[in-house]
Formats: structure tokens, C-alpha cells, sequence
């Protein structure tokens, strides 16, 4: 007996310090990295799919409408900017497995909810159905709570959250008909971690979740419909260059260090992932985000004592001009690259 533990213990020491190694490495959270390692293909589950997606004019947007092309699936891009979507819409029919009837371009306003209902009789008009509805259309912020002004906070809530209920309320009835679909929400790591100067948009986030899981809950006779929320952390895009500040007749104007953040194809690799495999919520970074994340799920104490210390130090960057965030995850990238 005493030669059997002498024998296992040294063996769970390496098994847990395995764990601890694979979780250093970590992209996402273990539903998802399962997913990886042993879940369904998106090759196989998403070829011939009808994918809408908002927010397709830029960042995860646009890179989820390259890689769904290369999978022969067949796009919807919208996004206000019509130019830009039909710039995305070239670089899918030169580098991706689909042709000009594959893709319909239409120019969407999230915060004109009066012409979803329109927009999505136009999709099923040209395809018929819609398999999956990628909600990613959105706006950050850069500014203190006390220094923005109410039209910010509602101009956030307006595009982040009411226009994604919006659309998911039109497209809703059709997949019920159905009785099958995908709802994919893009949210974001503050949906779950709220940080310093994001108060608007940190708001708009957590009501999507909320919005998200009482749906999932209330779709329980249509097992076929599934709802997906996805929270990335920092991503490489263009978000905080168009991201409000105390007005909103005013942006940020620069990205800001984007080096220490997930490059946006990895992103949507994991995002593909999440849909071919139907998960029910993704957390999508790499560390230490992704740490702070399970320290917010089961250990709040400790995670306010470390958003305490990193958001002195984020609202000093932001308030002499330096990058809010770079000088602590850059040194992080370092140590551990």
C-alpha cells in the first residue's frame, strides 16, 4: 500500500503540473479547447451553410466572411459602410471557394431597428433561410464614467445591445418555423470582466449575456436553435480606433499597440469552432485574460483585488496618452512566447 502511493504521487505531481501547462497555453476556455481536440470540424459542419453577418466591414467581421468563403458557405455582409463591404465582398470571391451568388451585400443600421424586419425578409428572399445569424456588429469606449455623457452610454446600449436583440427578434420566428439555427453573439471578455473606462460598453455587454441566456433558456422546446455567446478578449481590429470617448461625435482615431493581442484569424478559427461544435459560451484568449476570467467566475475577491491594481494603472496610461493596456500584457507575451 505504502509503495502504491509512494508511486502516485509523483505521478499526480506530473499530471497537475501537465494541466498547469496546457492551461498556461490556453486559448480559450475547456469547453472550447475540448472542442478543439476532439469536437466536430467546421469543414464538415458549416460548408453550405447561409451565414449572416453584421459587423462585416472590418475586424472579426470581415475575417469571419473570409473564412466562411473558404468553406463555401454562403454570406450575408452587413455593416453600414456599403464600400466597405463590397471590398470584403472581393476578397471573398478571389481567395475564397464561392461565386457573386454566394454573397449578397446589405448595408445594415444597427440603431435603425425599423428596417431589420425588411433586411431579413431580403435575405430569405435571395437564399431562402438562414442557418446562422453572427451578431457581431458593435462599439467600444474610451472614456472615465463621470467624463461621458449620457448620448455615449446610449448610443453603446443602442448599437450593442438593443440592435442585436432587434435582429435576433426578426430572425428568431424563421427559425422556429425551422425548428433549427444558430444564434452566434459576439460579446466580449467584458460581458463577464468589467475594467475601467468602459463603462457604457462593459454595460451593453453584460445585458447581452443576460438577454442571451434567459433566450437559451426560453428556446427549450427547439433543441435544433442554437444560441452561442462568445466572449473574446482583446483581439487585433479595429475597435478601439473607432471605439467613443466622452461625446459621441468623438473617437479614439489610432488602434493603439496591437502586439500583444490574438490575431483576429485565430480568433475566428476558435469562433468556427464554437459553431460547428454548438457551444453554449466560449471564453476566446490567450493568458493572463483568460485567468482573469475563471478568477472572476469563482474567485471574485481575488479578482477585484487585481482590477484594482491593473485599473490605477490603465486610467494613468489613459490619462498622459500611453496605450492603456500594452505595458502589462506585452510583458506577459514576452515571458511567456
Amino acid at each position: 500500500m505504502v509503495c502504491a502511493l509512494l508511486f502516485l504521487v509523483p505521478a499526480l505531481w506530473a499530471l497537475l503540473l501537465l494541466g498547469l501547462w496546457f492551461f498556461l497555453r490556453a486559448d480559450g476556455d475547456l469547453t472550447l479547447q475540448w472542442a478543439k481536440w476532439r469536437g466536430r470540424c467546421p469543414e464538415q459542419e458549416l460548408t453550405g451553410s447561409v451565414v449572416w453577418v453584421t459587423g462585416a466591414s472590418s475586424g472579426i467581421g470581415e475575417e469571419l466572411a473570409y473564412q466562411l468563403s473558404k468553406l463555401g458557405a454562403s454570406l450575408v455582409l452587413s455593416a453600414r459602410r456599403k464600400h466597405e463591404l463590397e471590398r470584403v465582398k472581393r476578397q471573398c470571391l478571389e481567395n475564397g471557394n464561392v461565386t457573386e451568388k454566394d454573397i449578397l451585400i446589405l448595408p445594415l443600421d444597427l440603431m435603425d431597428r425599423s428596417s431589420h424586419e425588411a433586411a431579413t425578409k431580403a435575405v430569405l428572399q435571395k437564399f431562402g433561410r438562414i442557418d446562422i445569424l453572427v451578431n457581431n456588429g458593435g462599439r467600444s469606449q474610451r472614456s472615465l464614467c463621470m467624463d461621458a455623457s449620457m448620448d455615449v452610454f446610449k448610443e453603446l446600449m443602442e448599437i450593442n445591445y438593443l440592435g442585436t436583440v432587434s435582429l435576433t427578434k426578426c430572425v428568431l420566428p424563421h427559425m422556429i418555423e425551422r425548428k433549427k439555427g444558430k444564434i452566434v453573439t459576439v460579446n466580449s471578455f467584458t460581458g463577464i470582466v468589467s475594467v475601467p473606462l468602459s463603462s457604457g460598453y462593459c454595460a451593453s455587454k453584460h445585458a447581452l449575456r443576460g438577454f442571451l441566456n434567459c433566450l437559451r433558456a426560453e428556446l427549450f422546446e427547439y433543441p435544433g436553435i442554437v444560441v452561442s455567446n462568445v466572449c473574446p478578449g482583446p483581439v487585433q481590429s479595429q475597435i478601439v480606433k473607432n471605439a467613443l470617448t466622452e461625446e459621441v461625435t468623438k473617437i479614439v482615431g489610432n488602434s493603439g499597440d496591437q502586439s500583444y493581442k490574438m490575431p483576429t484569424s485565430h480568433c475566428v478559427r476558435l469562433m468556427l469552432i464554437t459553431m460547428a461544435n454548438d457551444l453554449k459560451e466560449v471564453w476566446i484568449a490567450d493568458q493572463p485574460f483568460l485567468l482573469i476570467a475563471y478568477l472572476w467566475q469563482y474567485m471574485p475577491t481575488w479578482a477585484w483585488w487585481i482590477t484594482n491594481k491593473f485599473g490605477k494603472k490603465r486610467i494613468e496610461n489613459f490619462k498622459s496618452g500611453v496605450d492603456a493596456d500594452s505595458s502589462y500584457f506585452k510583458f506577459w507575451k514576452k515571458k511567456h512566447d
